[in-house]
């Protein structure tokens, strides 16, 4: 007896691959064999492993690496497995690859690149013979399920690096908005380091390298899709604004779904993705797609960034008037 299909809940808005898609995006997808110019990949998707094109790229021209590779760990994806290793042994893989991608950095380039807790040594090892490490960041990654005989693992980190002393960062534009439960006022009774809203007190601070702020994407948010580890928009955009200008240059080699690609895309940076595999490389043009009609990014607006779901809580009071 054949199991029957599931509608998905009326509010379940995972983007989804249908055959019409397929057929609009594949052409789109851009596969190298020679050496090419900036122009042939610029808001270009790669389908193709990373050691197959990462000879062929044009020399410094990335002003922002973000990668996400796999992580150690026994990992399927849509069509290919992740084997997890020793720990010595997932080093040597990672630098294998990550060499190739220094001589795409400019002079004055940031990387992000993102691991786990188990893996993040292994991380720094690398970064650190090749690059300037600048901080380790360190975000929640909320998540329903737990453990009986050990602490819940609920955070990742991202390491930021740049490739020399002269980078940009712009704090301004990452600032977070948050509530001020105990407002405090100088001896003339005005806020100190807050604004008194109708919605509430707030004040705005300076970035640390504690994320606590982030919804990993799930199925009634617009962003959602089927792959297992999507990064949220808000993380992105966090990463992008900091370290890029408008018209600055977002490479992804691992970009899966193309969360990083759709963010820079949504804040006027150019961009490039290498994704082995179709499925994914397919969802990310769809999202790229649906990007020209929708700039927003959960949890941004109004150039800040607002705590977890106080937005949402802005969004309804605004409605409501």
């Amino acid at each position: 007896m054949n199991s029957e299909i599931k509608k998905p809940a009326s509010l379940n808005r995972t983007i989804r691959l249908t055959s019409g898609d397929v057929k609009n995006y594949f052409p789109q997808l851009l596969r190298i064999k020679k050496k090419t110019r900036l122009s042939e990949i610029e808001n270009r998707i790669l389908n193709q492993d990373l050691n197959e094109v990462i000879n062929f790229l044009p020399e410094k021209f990335v002003d922002l690496l973000f990668i996400d590779p796999p992580y150690n760990l026994n990992k399927k994806f849509s069509e290919t497995n992740f084997r997890k290793k020793s720990l010595s042994e997932y080093e040597v893989w990672l630098e294998s690859w990550f060499v190739k991608l220094l001589p795409l950095l400019k002079s004055d380039a940031s990387v992000y690149f993102c691991s786990d807790w188990q893996t993040s040594i292994a991380v720094f090892n690398v970064l650190n013979k090749y690059l300037k490490v600048r901080n380790r960041i360190t975000w929640e990654r909320e998540k329903g399920r737990g453990s009986t005989k050990n602490w819940k693992n609920c955070h990742e980190d991202i390491w930021f690096c740049t490739v020399s002393d002269n980078y940009y960062f712009n704090a301004d534009a990452v600032k977070l908005k948050r509530k001020v439960l105990a407002p405090y006022r100088d001896q003339k009774f005005n806020p100190k380091d807050w604004k008194s809203e109708k919605q509430g007190n707030y004040r705005l601070t300076h970035p640390s390298n504690i994320w606590t702020d982030l919804t990993i994407p799930f199925w009634s948010m617009p962003e959602n899709t089927e792959h297992p580890t999507q990064k949220p928009e808000k993380l992105l955009a966090k990463v992008i604004l900091a370290s890029s200008k408008e018209g600055d240059f977002i490479f992804d080699p691992f970009c899966g779904v193309g969360t990083s690609l759709v963010v820079a895309k949504k804040l006027n940076r150019k961009y490039c993705g290498v994704e082995i595999e179709q499925k994914y490389a397919l969802l990310a043009m769809k999202r790229l797609n649906l990007a020209d009609n929708d700039k927003s990014i959960q949890g941004y607006a109004d150039g800040v960034f607002w705590e977890r779901n106080t937005l949402r809580e802005q969004i309804i009071h605004k409605k409501s008037k």
